[in-house]
Formats: structure tokens, sequence, C-alpha cells
């Protein structure tokens, strides 16, 4: 799930980024934005006006008028909403050709809704997507293959290596990245300073001893806020991947492998067991609110807290200074690797629409990750006090031009965190609330085994999830 924004809850932060556009959404949710075309203004379209040639979709006028349908509309009370539109104006005057019908993309359960428009050949022409589901979706064939277009597209280049990842199979390519965040660990360096610590800790074994010595030097304080509400299995995923694990293993022929009681996980959960009675370095009430733990670090209660390179923003707007906000790659645990949970979004194609609306589609993508168009939505984000996600998708935006503050080893450490990427176990939705029950009960109870619990939880969701789920999965492709 995505911790870059004070949100009320992960699952509300992964269908933010599910269903926030391009650029709006990498200005921080706390803020309340969505929408695709978040910058924009008149000096933002002379800009666009005058460098046309290297935005417009080079549809000639007498060409026919190709209709497409993004859902990316954003919700009524959104308060980008004037910004929005004006940019989706901006886009079909300089595209007359084509005709984009918006449809509002903030809707109750829309994956579900997208899935039964897919079902019934309704779906739209293009709409963002989050990196998971990019991976059921080019796996059912909904993506389109887009391979073609982005080689041929100037404009690839312009991209940060690896891009392109996590919407690749078999070497071709299915999404166009709009945004990324990367994980990694925030870490408070006035209170780091004065335990006399000088560099985060890169391994687990360093982590501990950091955590228990910055709460020595810092009376009344936390060494780390643990994660152990009911969303526990979020932060939990890291520590499985430290290990040199994962929670499933995707078979290739489409059904799912518990790994819930491997070793990697066992070993994982054991870790949170000591940091929590052995090294006594957590905060008392382990299943608080996560809100609550934010508040611990942006008011100097707790030095170290998991979070995402997005999250700078958010606390420089709680009041912390820049100058005391640290984010590292998390510490190596035994595999030697701390691989980075990414999120973001992707633009997808539908491979239903004719190749003349998926061109169109394509155009329409890329307008939004023009180099005048994302310095423009920088201008508003700055305007309206918005924060700005501090690493771009595309070289050519210098975030360090729109965010003052942002130190350079904060930068490099966001970019870091990025070079060992790593996606949210499969089909963590549905196995969520199997994983968190263990992970509390280690978390609340001394006595309780790693092992013991984390096999009763594989069990228990083997029966009532993974065994349905593979037999359809078997019966699909008979």
């Amino acid at each position: 799930m995505r911790e870059h924004r004070i949100s009320n809850k992960p699952a509300a932060l992964m269908l933010a980024a599910a269903l926030c556009s391009v650029l709006l959404s990498a200005c921080n949710s706390n803020d309340n934005l969505s929408g695709t075309a978040v910058g924009g203004d008149n000096n933002g379209a002379v800009a666009a006006e005058n460098n046309g040639a290297a935005v417009d979709a080079s549809l000639d006028s007498r060409e026919p008028i190709i209709e497409i349908t993004a859902w990316d509309q954003p919700a009524p009370d959104d308060p980008g909403k004037p910004f929005i539109e004006s940019r989706f104006k901006l886009f079909e005057e300089l595209h007359p050709n084509i005709k984009v019908k918006h449809v509002e993309a903030f809707q109750t359960n829309v994956r579900e809704k997208f899935m039964t428009a897919v079902a019934g050949g309704e779906g739209p022409d293009v709409m963002e997507q989050p990196f998971p589901d990019m991976q059921l979706y080019m796996q059912k064939g909904i993506a389109a293959d887009i391979t073609d277009m982005m080689n041929h597209s100037p404009d690839k280049s312009r991209f940060i290596d690896g891009a392109f990842d996590l919407a690749m199979k078999d070497g071709r390519i299915y999404g166009i990245p709009s945004f990324m965040y990367s994980s990694g660990l925030l870490y408070n360096k006035s209170m780091f300073k004065k335990a006399g610590i000088v560099s985060p800790p890169k391994t687990w074994d360093e982590f501990a001893e950091t955590a228990k010595k910055v709460q020595q030097h810092n009376p009344d304080t936390i060494g780390f806020d643990i994660l152990g509400m009911d969303w526990a299995d979020w932060h939990f995923e890291y520590y499985v991947w430290q290990a040199g694990g994962d929670l499933t293993e995707l078979q290739p022929n489409g059904t799912v492998k518990l790994m819930f009681s491997s070793e990697a996980a066992v070993k994982a959960l054991q870790y949170y067991k000591d940091l929590k009675w052995t090294h006594k370095v957590t905060q008392k009430n382990v299943v608080q609110d996560y809100n609550e733990n934010l508040r611990d670090f942006y008011t100097g209660r707790s030095a170290m807290i998991l979070g995402s390179s997005d999250s700078f923003g958010n606390f420089l707007k709680q009041g912390m200074k820049a100058e005391d906000i640290g984010f590292t790659p998390f510490p190596v645990g035994p595999s030697g690797r701390a691989p980075s949970q990414v999120g973001g979004n992707f633009w997808m194609l539908n491979p239903k629409s004719t190749p003349e609306q998926q061109k169109a589609a394509f155009e329409y993508a890329m307008f939004f990750l023009s180099k005048e168009h994302m310095e423009a939505w920088a201008q508003f984000c700055l305007d309206n006090g918005f924060a700005i996600n501090p690493l771009s998708i595309v070289k050519d935006f210098d975030v360090t031009k729109w965010v003052k503050d942002l130190p350079p080893d904060y930068v490099a450490a966001v970019q870091a965190t990025a070079k060992d990427k790593h996606l949210e176990y499969y089909l963590k939705s549905s196995l969520s609330s199997y994983l968190v029950k263990p992970i509390q009960r280690i978390l609340l109870d001394p006595s309780a085994d790693p092992a013991t619990e984390l096999k009763a939880a594989e069990a228990l969701a083997q029966k009532e999830v993974i065994d349905k789920y593979n037999s359809d999965i078997l019966a699909g492709g008979k």
C-alpha cells in the first residue's frame, strides 16, 4: 500500500493510486487532489501553443475525427477540477481530430466496475491503472500491447531507467508510466544527531541497535513505530523480501501458491517479535492507527518509520524542518537485499479499440507527460501549497527546481530505492486479513510462535481463498 499519503487507510492509498490521474496524483492526496491534468493556467496554454510541434499529436486537421473514452474525470468536489478541465480543453485545442469523452474515474468499487465494463465490451480506450493491477491485466489480455508505438515515440528516451519494467511481459510494453513512488526508511536526523548516530542503519542488526540508542539519548521517544493494525501485512511484506522470500508465488499456469509459512516469512515475523519483546524499541500500542504512526514521526516522538519517497512535502506541512527529514533504503535482511516497494500508475490502452483510437489514446496519455504540462502542473502545486513527488518519471523534469527545500541526499536516496523494485504480493487484497492475524498475535503475545501462527494462517487462507481461486483459473484454462 502506499504510505506517501497521510490518509485513512492503505487501501485508500492504493485506490487513490489506481484512480488519481497522471500528474495530480503525484501531488499529495492529503491535499484532496485527483485527476489527470493538474497544471495549467493561461501561461501554460501559451507555452503549449508556442511549443505545439512538441506537444501536438500531428493529426492533420483534414483527417477524420477520432473519438475516445477516458476514465479520468475528476470528482465534483475536487479542488483541482477547474485546472484539470482546462487541460482537457487545451488537449482538444491542440488535437482537433481527437474528441475525448471523460468519465468519472473516482467511483465506488471502480475496479469491479472497470472489469464489468471490460466484460461487456465497453471498457475505456484509456485509463490509468496502479502498478499491481497492471500485472493482472497484462496476464488477462486486458492491456493493449503498445510496444511499437512507444518504440517509435521520440519521448521514450525521456523516461527514467526501469520506468517500464512493471508494465512489460515477454519483452513487450503494455503501459505508459505516469508517476512512481518508492518506499524506504524515514528517519529523524536531529534525533540521530543527539544520539551520536552519523548514518542510517544498513542491516537488521544495525537497525535494532540504532533504535535502542536513539531511545536512550532522546528521552520519552520511540526508536521505531511498527505497523501492527489491520494493514499490518503492508509493511510486513517488506521484511519478508529482505529475508529472501515473498508471501505468494504466481505459477506459470496462473494459479497461486501460498508462502506464508516459508523460511523467509518466519524469519521476518521472528524479527518483528524481537523488535517488540527483546529489543523493546516499538511503541506500546502496536496496533494504533497508521495516522498515529505518522504523527509520532512528524512530532519528533518516533525516530524511524517506514515511508515512501513522496512523504517529504507532507511532513513539511506538519511542521518538520526539511533538514531533519532523512530517507534511506531499507536495512538489508538475511538475503543481503532490501527491495523497495514501488507504486504508481500506468496509462493503459484498450486492446479492443481500433488502431486509430489506440493512436489517439497514446497521444492523449503522452500529452500529460510533456515537459510543458509537468512544469505547469508543478507551478500549480506550488501556487496552491500542494506537495510534489520527489521521484520524477521523466528525466527532463527537474524536481529540485520546484521543491527548493529538498536535500540532495534525500533525492539520491529516492533514486537508490527505485533501483531494486518489488511489487506487493500477488492477491494481496484477498489475503491481507489472513496475514494480519499472526502479525498481531506476535506483537501482542510474547509467547506466540511465528512459525505456528503463520502455518495456521496459511491453512485457513488456502481453504477459504486459494483453493477456489486456483480451481477457477484451471477451469478457465480448459
